[in-house]
């Protein structure tokens, strides 16, 4: 009898259609990665509102499955709500060395940064998580240095997670 591979479920828990909160999670099986974790600053009608993030109920019910957060770089829509989301969350972090960087000042100014654990990855390394993701940094173009795409390998198959990019005619 041939075993059946179980679905991937590719998740925008926001940055769809819209400037801002860029946070995909990522599942397979009972193992979910997070790629991105921004804001979004109020529309001119959002009186009293300071930033937006993304809603996160699904991870908060779901955190035991979560096996970090994966960043493509270091832009306030992709990494401006970590500070928020790691005070309800704590997980590990991936990313360059660039956007570790502008992270920690976010995490000290939250008094998080002694608890956070962070890794920097090296554009063109891969990652193994468990026995269902692999995932690999993929040297990309953008207007910040130090920007990736990810590669997540399951073993349903592989996605390709673009991040921002930008086509750059003079490298």
């Amino acid at each position: 009898m041939k075993s059946e591979k179980a679905k991937v479920k590719i998740i925008p828990l926001g940055g769809v259609n819209e400037i801002g909160k860029n946070l995909t999670a990522i599942e397979y099986k009972n193992d979910i990665v997070i790629i991105d974790c921004g804001l979004k600053f109020p529309d001119e009608d959002m009186f009293g509102i300071d930033l937006v993030i993304p809603d996160i109920n699904y991870l908060l019910k779901n955190r035991e499955k979560i096996s970090g957060i994966f960043l493509t770089h270091g832009h306030e829509d992709h990494i401006g709500a970590i500070p928020y989301i790691l005070k309800q969350i704590q997980l590990p972090i991936y990313a360059t060395k660039l956007t570790v960087g502008l992270i920690k000042n976010k995490l000290e100014e939250h008094k998080l940064l002694r608890s956070t654990d962070m890794h920097i990855i090296s554009q063109g390394e891969t990652i193994k998580l468990g026995n269902n993701f692999k995932i690999e940094f993929i040297r990309s173009s953008h207007s910040i240095p130090d920007s990736v795409m990810l590669a997540i390998t399951t073993p349903s198959g592989t996605i390709l997670h673009t991040g921002d990019f930008k086509i750059d005619y003079t490298p």
